[in-house]
C-alpha cells in the first residue's frame, strides 16, 4: 500500500479535512488542501522529515505510514516472497486451512520476526477476550513498536504506561 492510501487512510480515521492536515503541518491555508491531495494521490511523495511530521499529527508511528507495494496481490505475494527469503515465512496448510508460520531456526532475524509475531497475537488475543478496546488495540497497532511493552527493545513512552495502569488498576 502506498504512502498515499496511509496518509489517506489515518487523516479519514482522524476525522480530519486535507485543509485542516495540510495547515496542521505548516502549509498555507489556500495551498493546504492542493498539497495534501497530492501525497494522497500519489503524484508527491513526502520526505523523511514531512513523513515524521505527519505521523505526529495523525499520532502514528512513521512506520505506519510507509509500508511495502501491497496495492495489488501480485506485489502481496512477492512481499511474501521476501518475507520467505528473509524471515523463513513459509505457507502451511492447518486443518484444511492455510496458515503462514515463520521458522524461527533460520537466523536471528526469522527469531526475531516470530517474536513480534507473537506480542501481535497476545495484543489480538487481549481484543478478543475483552481485556482491551479496539481503541487499545489500535493503538497498539499504529504506534507498533513504540507501545509495544513486550518486546526486549520497544521504548514504551511513560505517559503511556501510565495510562495503561490508570486503566489496569
Amino acid at each position: 500500500m502506498a504512502i498515499g492510501e496511509r496518509i489517506h487512510f489515518f487523516r479519514l480515521l482522524r476525522g480530519m479535512t486535507q485543509k485542516y492536515l495540510g495547515m496542521a503541518l505548516g502549509f498555507p491555508e489556500k495551498s493546504a488542501d492542493v498539497r495534501l491531495a497530492q501525497y494522497e494521490t500519489g503524484s508527491r511523495t513526502p520526505k523523511a522529515e514531512l513523513t515524521a511530521a505527519l505521523a505526529q499529527v495523525l499520532d502514528v508511528s512513521p512506520h505506519a505510514l510507509s509500508v511495502p507495494d501491497i496495492d495489488s496481490y501480485v506485489g502481496l505475494m512477492h512481499t511474501l516472497f521476501t518475507l520467505e527469503d528473509n524471515y523463513g515465512l513459509k505457507v502451511t496448510e492447518q486443518d484444511g486451512e492455510l496458515a503462514l508460520q515463520v521458522d524461527f531456526r533460520k537466523n536471528k532475524d526469522a527469531a526475531r520476526l516470530h517474536e513480534m509475531l507473537w506480542a501481535w497475537r497476545e495484543q489480538a488475543a487481549k481484543l478478543e477476550a475483552g481485556e482491551i478496546s479496539q481503541e487499545d488495540y489500535d493503538r497498539w497497532r499504529y504506534h507498533y513498536p513504540e507501545h509495544d511493552s513486550s518486546q526486549i527493545h520497544a521504548k514504551v513512552p511513560i505517559r503511556y504506561n501510565k495510562f495503561r495502569k490508570l486503566k489496569s488498576g
